[in-house]
C-alpha cells in the first residue's frame, strides 16, 4: 500500500498480506524480467524494506502475512515462480513471518504442465 496509509494501517486489528511484485519506480508491473537465481534474494530485500517501513509506522509484526507474487508478479518465465516455490522454506526462515502463496489459474503452471490457462480449474 502507499506508505501515506501506513498510519491508518497501524490502526486496524486485522491481518495485512503483502504482496511482492515485480516494481518499476515504485509501482507493480507486469513487465519484470526476475531471473530464477536473483529471485530469493529481490523478494528478501523487498520485504525487509516493507515490513520495517510497515513496522516504523506501528503496524504489529504478528498482523503481517507475506506473500511472493507467482506468475508475471515475479517474471514471465515460469522457471522463476518455480524456483521460488521450491524454496518457500528458505524465504520463511529469512523473513521469519508466516506466507501466503496463492498459484490458482496462473500462466505459469500451465506453461509447466502443458495447458492453457482456461483449462486449469477454477
Amino acid at each position: 500500500p502507499d506508505p501515506a496509509l501506513y498510519p491508518d494501517i497501524a490502526e486496524a486489528d486485522c491481518r495485512l498480506v503483502v504482496m511482492h511484485s515485480a516494481q518499476r519506480d515504485g509501482i507493480a508491473t507486469r513487465t519484470g524480467h526476475l531471473r530464477p537465481e536473483d529471485a530469493l534474494d529481490e523478494i528478501v530485500r523487498f520485504f525487509e524494506a516493507r515490513v520495517s517501513a510497515l513496522r516504523r509506522s506501528g503496524v504489529a509484526a504478528d498482523r503481517l502475512i507475506l506473500d511472493p507474487g507467482m506468475g508475471f508478479f515475479l517474471s514471465p518465465a515460469p522457471e522463476t515462480s518455480l524456483h521460488v516455490l521450491s524454496n518457500l522454506q528458505k524465504l520463511k526462515s529469512a523473513l521469519g513471518l508466516p506466507l501466503l502463496v496463492s498459484v490458482s489459474r496462473k500462466s505459469f503452471l500451465g506453461a509447466t504442465v502443458g495447458l492453457p490457462v482456461k483449462d486449469l480449474g477454477p
